[in-house]
């Protein structure tokens, strides 16, 4: 899902008395430092304020006539400069860089050696709350030039060989799991080697992209080549203890504006690799901002194509299709349209998420979405796709979460040259349906289309389930649409406490519960009944959800049936993974699945997901 927090919108940077005070304040209550320091002016240089955790020893302190090399000058955003010691303490744990935050556009450039004088600060980037690790700067400065041209200090070259395989420690237990106050071991984990590194001028040379180029005008490479490498060349993410350790982001100190970003997709080459400061910030942690950046290659990387079904064959699809409402671009309708029917071979049942209301984010008590739906259903047909009927359910105004105003909701297409739905009336946004035994002795639904359970807590601010039962050449299928909640919440993998903190999946978890139990009643009526339950799953096939929505072997997750490094239908911060999935009943024999990888690994993208499709024969 799209995030919902502003990107690179300049934030208040942890600097000021107050907000120092704040970041000291916590750090004593964690015991991560034994009060703030104090030194003279003679013998504070970069590495003293840096120190050897992540929690600079001095925060809050004024220092003055600490001395740097500038190695990098960003005039946007956070404004500000990176300063460097030319010689270094030879300790590998003590960064020799730091950032300088200005507010306003740096005077300095690279190459002038200076003298600062400021408050050592430890910026949070999102907040306290965030879990975030910490950028160590000064801040309120006052800077003097001492002399201009001076080389920049050596790059230290970030490698495969130099970044450790292990990720991070594990978190201290009596500071709530924080590595804060943890001396850095940059030979054994890779965010103590990158943190190490804060600040300091840095290079990497030729390197894959494992993320494309996004519109903030970043990617991700891989400085480790072999690393839990994807088919299609990105760097799969695999369990939460088996992280990508070469990822790293690169942005561009050069205003856009002066020199265009280069763009990127997954498997491109990024040649010359990149020069420049190591950062920190809130979207992806450990970043290269580059004062020199090398040119893509393009590799050449295709959208997929999947097979079209046989005609004895159902082929059930999901597509999150990012918040689509009748105030997009028709082109976007025609790109999403066109998809259907070329990459996705037109399914005879599609789910789609993400469906908005008929006026989008217009926050006025609109719900419907009929003219979203006749908007994109007429494009498939102009596209030469099948004249698609829908049906689904309007949720309560601003009841399901997503965009305010916008009413997201899951919507079943179907071709109705090749499939039938059974309607039976009376579904509405709360009222729940249920599986009885019909005249036949089969499952049937109460309700069709109708939600699963929607008075419980677990959907609270969330999109419910939407569950239909189709027909195909006289066998029922039975389908339930999903869209669960987002990991909005959750802490980053570069959070400070290790693991980070999952606060999301617990809702989830009470969600894929409830969807569980749901299959099961039907399977406890018919057993050999054939149902999909697919959609946006948000998150990982290794998951706690995904175990809970399999408890009792009632579903299987489908991707796990593909090579694992074909497994992802997302990437995230350079990681290849999986969040939209199609699980399948013991009734569902010898089917074939395909995550469409059409979206997640370009820069130009549709939606930020790919579609799933399923074949097999009911």
């Amino acid at each position: 899902m799209p995030s919902s927090i502003p990107r690179h919108v300049p934030a208040l940077r942890w600097g000021g008395p107050v907000a120092v005070s704040s970041v000291v304040a916590a750090a004593l209550a964690a015991g991560l430092l034994a009060g703030a320091g104090s030194a003279s002016a003679a013998d504070v240089r970069i590495h003293d304020i840096q120190g050897t955790t992540r929690v600079s020893p001095l925060v809050g302190t004024q220092v003055t006539g600490v001395t740097g090399i500038v190695t990098g000058v960003r005039t946007y955003g956070s404004r500000g400069f990176w300063i460097q010691d030319p010689q270094g303490d030879e300790n590998p744990s003590t960064s020799e860089g730091l950032f300088v935050f200005t507010s306003s556009v740096p005077t300095v450039a690279v190459g002038d050696a200076v003298s600062v004088s400021g408050t050592v600060g430890e910026y949070v980037p999102g907040g306290l709350n965030s879990g975030n690790q910490s950028l160590t700067q000064l801040s309120r400065p006052t800077v003097t030039v001492v002399s201009k041209g001076n080389p920049v200090p050596e790059a230290v070259t970030i490698d495969g060989d130099s970044v450790p395989d292990a990720y991070a420690p594990e978190g201290d237990a009596a500071a709530g799991g924080s590595i804060n106050g943890l001396t850095l071991d940059p030979e054994s984990y890779a965010l103590d080697y990158y943190e190490s590194l804060e600040g300091t001028n840095v290079r990497i040379d030729s390197s894959r992209v494992v993320g494309a180029t996004d519109p903030y005008s970043e990617l991700w490479v891989t400085v480790k080549p072999w690393e839990h490498r994807s088919e299609r060349g990105g760097a799969l993410y695999g369990s939460y203890t088996s992280q990508n350790t070469g990822r790293l982001q690169i942005q561009s100190l050069t205003p856009i504006a002066q020199q265009p970003f280069p763009k990127a997709n997954v498997g491109d080459i990024l040649s010359g690799g990149a020069e420049g400061p190591l950062d920190f910030n809130q979207f992806g942690g450990y970043t290269l901002t580059a004062r020199t950046l090398g040119t893509v290659v393009d590799r050449g990387l295709e959208r997929e194509v999947t097979e079209r079904q046989h005609k004895n064959e159902l082929a059930v699809a999901t597509y999150n299709v990012e918040n689509l409402d009748p105030s997009d671009p028709q082109d976007k309708f025609d790109a999403l349209a066109s998809a259907v029917v070329e990459n996705l071979a037109s399914p005879d049942i599609i789910a789609l998420e993400e469906i908005q209301d008929d006026n989008g984010a217009k926050n006025d008590g609109t719900v419907g979405a009929q003219q979203t739906l006749k908007k994109f259903t007429d494009a498939i047909v102009a596209a030469g796709g099948p004249a698609y009927e829908w049906r689904s359910i309007d949720p309560v105004n601003n009841k399901d979460g997503g965009e305010p105003g916008g009413n997201i909701r899951q919507v079943f297409l179907f071709n109705p040259e090749r499939v039938s739905f059974t309607d039976r009336t009376g579904g509405d946004a709360t009222t729940a349906t249920g599986v009885v035994r019909g005249a036949s002795g089969r499952a049937e639904l109460t309700l069709s289309p109708g939600r699963i359970d929607p008075a419980n807590t677990a959907w609270e601010n969330s999109r419910k389930p939407l569950a239909g039962e189709f027909t195909f050449r006289g066998r029922t299928v039975f389908v339930v649409a999903n869209h669960f909640g987002s990991k909005g919440g959750d802490e980053s993998l570069v959070s400070h406490h290790q693991p980070p903190n999952r606060s999301s999946e617990a809702k989830r978890l009470l969600q894929a519960q409830a969807v569980n139990a749901f299959v099961k009643d039907v399977l406890a009526v018919q057993k050999q009944a054939d149902v999909v339950v697919l959609g946006d799953i948000n998150d990982f096939e290794f998951s706690a959800t995904t175990g809970a929505l399999t408890d009792g072997g009632v579903l299987y997750p489908a991707v796990k049936s593909l090579p694992r490094d074909e497994r992802y239908s997302y990437v995230f911060q350079g990681n290849s993974q999986v969040l939209d999935q199609i699980l399948t009943s013991p009734g569902v024999h010898h089917f074939e699945y395909d995550s469409v990888h059409i979206n997640a690994e370009f820069a130009e993208q549709n939606s930020d997901h790919d579609p799933q499709v399923l074949r097999f024969r009911p």
